[in-house]
């Protein structure tokens, strides 16, 4: 048994976290002990592993800013982990073998005092992740870029999300052109969307009948516009009767902390109202473990929008769960959905999503044929025991080195 610490900056509802927690149930599976850091954790707003008893989680930190006056988000957020990382090292009274840390490095030479392994997982370079319009900007990153790429560089082993983030990672990070990454998909723990689908209680209006789902955070890198204009195009191409019963759920994690998860959402129903089509999307924030399940098993079709995504794990749940997958030709759904096959690449603009769109909505058949491929697809590449037994691996090697 070996005993192993995650340190996440907040286990709240995303990709980063559901894949923290599915490596932490991978290695409790194999019978490690396992235990969760994080410096904000809110019952109301997380994954149910970390609030039914499933792992002990500790939170600490959550007192410092995240930002002074809605800046300096990056600092405090590295401050934060820093602090968590101190707090694991110094006064949690534990001692773990290897900890597993990710999004934020800056954190891995204190956790290196500690004698522990660490293992980092990049879900994508954080220095990319922002834009660089003045020279103020440009002085606040460049320390923190540096300090990105030394930090990230510390750790005993490196795992990326897909081979598209390990291209960016040795693009990005040129002083570590010798390090070894190991590539980590994220997978599935299909035992719960194995579970009977729980009814959704009047979300969906009664006509609705063809059912596009997208789900993302409301935040405007993931291009959720996009899904309402395509939706808008395709409605123009179909007959009144038929489109009538065509809908749109526009489900994500959303944040009353974050200001650009209200603006965002804000913006999207204003773009509704100028299009027209309110009658045919129903919005729907931070939803239920359970509620996810449900819209899965509801929809004819998931919509992916996010361009240049690390990897993206809802066209996975997606494809699992029987449903073609429309996504944008870029990023990790390149190598999770097969074009024709399981889905349709497409290029992010509202006329090919919607082409795509209506090759499903007039050939119904092509929604089952492509969800059966769709869920074999997943089952063969990118199982939970894949993933299981790749991390389980890693964690063994260190521990032996």
């Amino acid at each position: 048994m070996v005993k192993v610490g995650f340190i996440h900056p907040d286990l709240g509802i995303g990709g980063a976290e559901r894949l923290i927690v599915d490596a932490a149930l991978a290695l409790k599976s194999r019978g490690h002990e396992v235990e969760l850091f994080t410096a904000h954790h809110d019952p109301g707003h997380c994954f149910a592993e970390t609030k039914n008893g499933t792992f002990e989680v500790t939170c600490v930190g959550d007192w410092l800013p995240r930002h002074v006056f809605h800046k300096g988000y990056a600092l405090c957020a590295y401050i934060r982990m820093i602090y968590v990382a101190i707090y694991v090292v110094y006064f949690s009274g534990r001692q773990f073998d290897v900890i597993v840390c990710d999004q934020i490095s800056a954190c891995i030479p204190v956790l290196t005092r500690g004698g522990a392994k660490i293992i980092f997982y990049c879900h994508f370079p954080d220095q990319l992740l922002t834009e660089r319009k003045s020279r103020l900007k440009r002085a606040y990153r460049w320390p923190l870029d540096k300090l990105e790429e030394k930090t990230t560089g510390m750790a005993d082993a490196i795992l990326v999300n897909s081979k598209f983030t390990e291209q960016v990672f040795y693009a990005t990070f040129k002083s570590l052109t010798a390090a070894n990454t190991t590539v980590l998909y994220p997978s599935l723990n299909c035992s719960f969307f194995d579970q009977p689908a729980p009814e959704l209680d009047g979300l969906l209006p009664d006509n609705a009948k063809f059912i596009f789902l997208s789900i993302n955070r409301f935040e405007r890198k993931k291009n959720l516009p996009l899904a309402i204009r395509a939706l808008a195009a395709l409605l123009e191409k179909l007959s009144p009767e038929k489109g009538a019963n065509v809908h749109l759920v526009v489900a994500g994690g959303y944040d009353e902390r974050v200001v650009e998860n209200k603006e965002h959402y804000l913006e999207l129903n204003v773009l509704v109202d100028d299009l027209k089509v309110s009658d045919h999307i129903t919005f729907l924030r931070s939803f239920s473990d359970q509620q996810k399940v449900g819209l899965l098993s509801a929809c004819s079709a998931l919509l992916y929008t996010p361009s240049g995504e690390h990897f993206g794990i809802c066209p996975l749940e997606a494809m699992y769960m029987g449903k073609p997958v429309v996504a944008v030709n870029s990023g990790g759904p390149l190598e999770t959905v097969i074009n024709n096959k399981t889905g349709y690449l497409c290029d992010p603009v509202p006329p090919a999503f919607a082409e795509c769109m209506g090759h499903l909505v007039n050939n119904p058949h092509l929604v089952a044929k492509m969800g059966a491929a769709g869920r074999s697809h997943v089952q063969q590449n990118f199982s939970f025991k894949a993933f299981t037994r790749k991390l389980d691996n890693v964690v063994m090697t260190l521990t032996r080195s």
